[in-house]
């Protein structure tokens, strides 16, 4: 039986990487579920919230949540967006007690990719022969609290040999605006992670945001490093291929 599922497929995504959807669908489809593309969905309004603009973070969020609430279930391959809904957004509407229940709803019925797939008990059937270093984004780690999914459903790729990062769960500078506004400290922290990465020997490092992998990835690539940046999704479905590199 198939289960239907909403893809929110998220703005860096949609805009930028599309093969990331993809394989995202891929994955889903693997894994018994009908998807399901709600055309309409935009920014779920992150960036304006951690920018202080409220008001636009709370408009888009509220379209969020109408788009996204015909569906029993919603995936994301992003943990930074779909934290913003199931941590951020409900807060928002402390003024409309019925819009916030709305809201608090569609944010129980949202789910990150690895999240979703881990807990239903999925294996990818994908091969993939080399050392994969897995990156904690904050947002999927710090306010989701998702830690283990990744990492199990990585284990199970035929040939991927896991490697542990040092100081693992250290940000990557990225932070949407943050990177823009102070970028000399987002450039350092990028730094201190390719080290780590470098030191790992690692042929790919994945994570479960494209944020984190653009900054990677174009750190990497700017440094000339043979690491390639690789979202968790296109590991997972066996068409891994490089974030970052043109």
């Amino acid at each position: 039986m198939t289960r239907p599922v909403a893809l929110f497929v998220t703005c860096l995504v949609d805009q930028l990487y599309p093969r990331v959807g993809e394989a995202t669908v891929s994955l889903l489809e693997e894994a018994g579920c009908s998807v399901e593309f709600p055309a309409d969905q935009t920014c779920c309004g992150q960036p304006c919230f951690n920018l202080g603009h409220r008001d636009e973070a709370r408009s888009l969020v509220r379209r969020m949540v109408e788009l996204f609430e015909p569906y029993e279930t919603v995936v994301s391959p992003s943990g930074s967006c779909v934290s913003m809904l199931r941590c951020s957004g409900p807060g928002l509407f402390a003024d409309e007690p019925q819009m916030q229940e709305r809201a608090r709803v569609v944010a129980g019925r949202t789910f990150e990719l690895s999240e979703y797939l881990a807990g239903r008990g999925f294996r990818p059937s994908a091969v993939f022969r080399g050392r994969v270093a897995y990156h904690s984004s904050c947002h999927l780690l710090r306010e989701l609290g998702v830690a283990g999914a990744p990492r199990d459903l990585l284990s199970q790729v035929e040939g991927l040999e896991l490697v542990e990062l040092d100081d693992e769960a250290r940000c990557c500078g990225f932070g949407g605006a943050f990177s823009v506004e102070l970028p000399e400290l987002s450039s350092a922290m990028a730094a201190d992670k390719l080290a780590a990465i470098e030191r790992s020997g690692a042929d790919v490092v994945t994570a479960s945001d494209v944020g984190c992998l653009m900054q990677l990835g174009g750190a990497l690539t700017r440094r000339g490093a043979r690491t390639r940046a690789v979202h968790l999704a296109e590991l997972l479905a066996g068409v891994a291929a490089p974030l970052g590199r043109g």
